[in-house]
């Protein structure tokens, strides 16, 4: 038997005018962007359709715009007959992929993800962290080295575990440089710093995280009718207390996506359906496993033809 995930990608997979085709085609997915408008209070839509591209970008923007978005697109699946067997989604994709299994209802998710965005923009002072990727490293070299570093006095972590090769660290900016400079005389082949406006997923999320209680006491967390995924244990969840733990885990806690699709693969996951802007989860899976089959829903046109090809 064939098995089904849908993945939901997360922040940078923003562009201007992301989900605008769907929302004028589909009434459904139309629907999602005024919904999105009502709960925050401000014309998310009009940022996501009309940019600028700075405004957009801003984490309290990107967050709900990219949730909303990659809900909408979910519409046009909904009389496909297509039925996922697991969801997941990358860090922020996460909250999506719980919108998804009927976790959290989509107002709920974008308000959250509104005031996530707001925390985690507040944790640490402009400047004072970043992120980089290492390309080309074994993650216990990379995890050693940078508890070294931690451990004198510059934190650092592994931040996102993305696929075999490719591991984002997050921290000081001090952390960051000597970590990237310790990776490549241990052998790593490139060190790329990331154009972030914090050290997300990283120990300096934590006052980020004891904030973020409050709102997800706020809003209603059911159990998950699908399993999803979770970044931080890489295993499926369905229980709405697990969730929460989760999901505030998830703030200052390794983003385990490598794992997380080598999970789904083992519980007999063939077919991934990538829902949102962007295919960085696309490619990401097929760094992790080249014989499954990956399809990325972005617009009307690729989802028409998706749900063609599915169905043959």
């Amino acid at each position: 038997m064939s098995k089904i995930a849908y993945v939901f990608p997360g922040q940078g997979s923003q562009t201007v005018g992301m989900g605008k085709s769907v929302a004028e085609a589909n009434q459904k997915a139309g629907e999602m962007f005024e919904l999105a408008d009502n709960r925050l209070g401000y014309s998310l839509s009009n940022i996501i359709f009309d940019g600028p591209i700075e405004t957009l970008t801003l984490t309290t923007n990107a967050q709900p715009a990219l949730l909303t978005t990659s809900i909408a697109l979910l519409q046009c699946l909904e009389n496909s007959g297509i039925k996922p067997d697991y969801t997941a989604g990358h860090s922020l994709g996460e909250y999506t992929a719980l919108v998804a299994a009927g976790a959290i209802s989509f107002e709920d998710a974008v308000y959250a993800v509104h005031k996530r965005g707001e925390y985690m923009e507040e944790a640490v002072p402009n400047g004072e962290g970043t992120m980089a990727a290492v390309l080309g490293l074994d993650r216990q070299v990379l995890k050693e080295l940078t508890e070294e570093i931690t451990a004198n006095g510059n934190s650092v972590q592994l931040a996102n575990l993305n696929c075999p090769g490719q591991i984002v660290i997050s921290g000081t900016v001090r952390g960051v440089e000597e970590a990237g400079k310790l990776a490549k005389e241990k052998g790593a082949k490139r060190v790329l710093p990331l154009q972030v406006s914090g050290p997300f997923h990283s120990e300096l999320m934590k006052p980020a995280a004891e904030k973020f209680i409050n709102v997800l006491n706020e809003i209603k967390i059911d159990d998950a009718k699908i399993p999803v995924i979770a970044n931080v244990t890489a295993e499926p969840m369905n229980n709405a207390s697990e969730i929460k733990e989760k999901l505030i885990e998830q703030l200052y806690s390794p983003v385990l996506w490598e794992d997380s699709v080598q999970k789904m693969i083992d519980l007999g996951v063939d077919t991934f359906i990538e829902i949102g802007p962007g295919k960085v989860l696309s490619g990401l899976i097929k760094k992790i496993n080249k014989e499954v089959r990956i399809y990325s829903i972005q617009d009307m046109e690729t989802c028409q033809t998706v749900m063609e090809e599915l169905k043959n």
